[in-house]
């Protein structure tokens, strides 16, 4: 028996994040309004009729949503379209953008948590990375592309000429794909030189118009919102909240991954922010309205080399200092003042999480061991597997917490950095973990020396 979508009228509409105490308390725009920011020029948050939502059960939107999984009809095949309902209800599924994006996998991390974390049984890494653009990017991406194509259409006809972003690598992908099957032009605006070669063929490769910027993340996005201001070019970065409804949908799909039964701890790799506080809002959603009975707690993981939330955190939240991010392998994660701060703190507070680092050694070592378990991580990735082994050395994390690492992005997108760790290529790290080819003689006699040392007599 296959649920049909209820026939309530759903809304959803912007609200200042967090409500200004001095700004006006109905303050309140469509999301059918190019807007960025507050009258006090603070972020704006995507708020919905819970009350409307809430006059059915948690037991029907578990039902609904799971009765939709794996379809192909359009357009709830895809991970985020199959919560429409919690995502953008207005829009007509005609002017929906999707790749079926979604619906990752978790893979089950049983021998790394049994071999080298003590014993967890109970591990799992989420693979936003097997997205379509090969990144969690595109479930945002989806429902921002999708609410520029309803703004451009009839009846609405708005004058927005393409879409813009400033980005390290993944978002402008994304954008660039979604833009590309939407017949939108694409502006992505990168820094030169600090992205992957992988990540820089993406946007060039679906027609997007590139500009290699001799600056960084933070410089690349004090332009695009320059450029957004003057020129009708609607701005895809996380400042607009609209990508976070979709993200949040990553959280949902790992309560229905798990039953709906609610994990104890999610990881998830820190940069500019708003991807924690997605997760947040995609958790707290379904247990205001009763899909679960609670919230699992969260740590954010930055790379010591960009971590202005760790310090903001180490501080008690007393004083927040951005700063230039240093260079890093997990170059998604390079951004010394994040636009999300704030949600973060939120999403952080509300669920008593942790903000924890890990160094160049630390996550490259975490990434080298994960795929010696069978994984193929980003640095991103490693990042967050760092800190969980640092939270499980410090007694934090138990061996029988149900943990969620979120892998943010596929490792082919980021090679070079693994060549150069199993070349043993890297300055000043030791690469305890490295697994180079052996070069051998072509004959028989050479071959099964090297066999037999390196299996150690099994053979």
């Amino acid at each position: 028996l296959r649920l049909r979508g209820p026939a309530t009228t759903f809304s959803a509409w912007y609200e200042p994040f967090p409500p200004a105490s001095d700004g006006d308390p109905n303050e309140r725009y469509s999301l059918d309004e190019v807007v960025y920011r507050s009258t006090s020029g603070g972020l704006l948050d995507v708020r919905h009729d819970m009350d409307a939502l809430a006059r059915f059960p948690g037991s029907y939107w578990r039902d609904l949503f799971d009765s939709r999984v794996g379809r192909t009809t359009w357009p709830y095949g895809s991970g985020v379209w199959s919560k429409k309902e919690f995502v953008l209800p207005e829009i007509d599924s005609d002017h929906i953008v999707s790749l079926f994006e979604g619906n990752s996998n978790l893979f089950w991390a049983e021998r790394l948590g049994r071999e080298h974390l003590g014993g967890m049984n109970d591990l799992w890494v989420k693979q936003c990375g097997i997205s379509h653009t090969g990144s969690f990017k595109d479930l945002g991406m989806t429902a921002l592309v999708s609410q520029v194509n309803r703004l451009r259409r009839a009846p609405l006809s708005r004058p927005i000429n393409g879409v813009g972003c400033a980005s390290t690598g993944d978002t402008s992908a994304a954008l660039s794909a979604y833009c590309a099957a939407a017949g939108i032009p694409a502006i992505v605006f990168l820094p030169a030189d600090r992205i992957s070669l992988q990540q820089l063929i993406q946007p060039i490769a679906n027609g997007a118009t590139v500009l290699s910027l001799d600056t960084d993340f933070d410089g690349c996005m004090r332009l695009i919102r320059e450029v957004t201001a003057e020129l009708p070019i609607y701005l895809a970065n996380s400042l607009n909240s609209l990508r976070l409804e979709g993200q949040k949908t990553a959280a949902i799909e790992i309560l229905q991954q798990f039953n709906w039964q609610v994990p104890d701890w999610v990881i998830i790799p820190g940069g500019n922010l708003g991807n924690i506080y997605a997760f947040y809002k995609g958790f707290e959603m379904c247990r205001a309205l009763g899909l679960v009975d609670r919230v699992p707690r969260l740590v954010c993981a930055q790379a010591a080399n960009a971590n202005p939330l760790y310090r903001y955190f180490k501080s008690g939240y007393t004083d927040f200092q951005s700063l230039v991010a240093g260079t890093t392998f997990a170059s998604a994660i390079q951004i010394g003042d994040p636009v999300s701060i704030d949600r973060a703190v939120v999403a952080l507070k509300a669920t008593d999480g942790i903000v924890e680092e890990a160094t160049e050694e630390e996550l490259m070592d975490a990434t080298a061991l994960a795929d010696l378990t069978g994984m193929f991580a980003c640095p991103h990735t490693g990042v967050a597997l760092a800190a969980l082994f640092k939270l499980r050395d410090q007694g934090i994390i138990g061996t029988n917490d149900r943990t969620v690492v979120v892998s943010t992005a596929h490792g082919l997108k980021f090679t070079q950095s693994k060549i150069d760790y199993h070349d043993k290529n890297i300055k000043d790290m030791l690469c305890q973990y490295a697994n180079p080819p052996i070069s051998v003689k072509p004959d028989f006699g050479s071959v099964m020396d090297v066999l037999q040392k390196k299996l150690n007599g099994k053979i």
